[in-house]
């Protein structure tokens, strides 16, 4: 009979808040939405190939367009000493709804299912916005707090 004691299991620490570790779930996702991302981005890039360059126009003008929203509110950000990476307040709603995903999503399935709304710039424009909300979030940006903040 052998009396060797079992190895002592070794529990690992958790990861300090600010660090830039992983959990295997928010890695999982992040890969999900950079999936997400290059279907939308393709899609986009087919449709301005296949419908022309007002296509391809709307799609840049929609991949940058929910960025924008940070222009609300200059005028009052740059009077205020604003952490970095924190938004002006009062541009934080016009930001979260640009980049809510159900938003353009939303408006494809009814470019899909309404016959009036068939206008190819239109759809490509919208796969742009989701391939944007797609590579943001595979970027670990997400919405923000109404106090500007990055959510958790």
């Amino acid at each position: 009979m052998s009396t060797t004691a079992p190895a002592p299991a070794t529990v690992s620490a958790p990861a300090a808040p600010g660090s830039r570790a992983l959990a295997p779930l928010a890695a999982v996702r992040r890969i999900a939405w950079l999936l997400n991302a290059f279907f939308w981005s393709a899609f986009a890039v087919i449709e301005g190939v296949q419908h022309g360059w007002a296509a391809g126009l709307f799609a840049l003008a929609f991949l940058i367009a929910p960025d924008l929203t940070f222009l609300v509110g200059i005028r009052e950000a740059l009077g205020m000493d604003l952490e970095k990476g924190r938004l002006q307040p009062r541009a934080v709603p016009y930001y979260n709804t640009a980049h809510r995903a159900l938003i353009p999503l939303a408006l494809i399935v009814a470019y899909v299912v309404l016959p009036p709304m068939q206008w190819a710039p239109l759809f490509a424009g919208l796969c742009a916005w989701l391939a944007h909300i797609s590579y943001d979030r595979a970027l670990g940006l997400g919405l923000r707090t109404k106090e500007g903040f990055q959510r958790a």
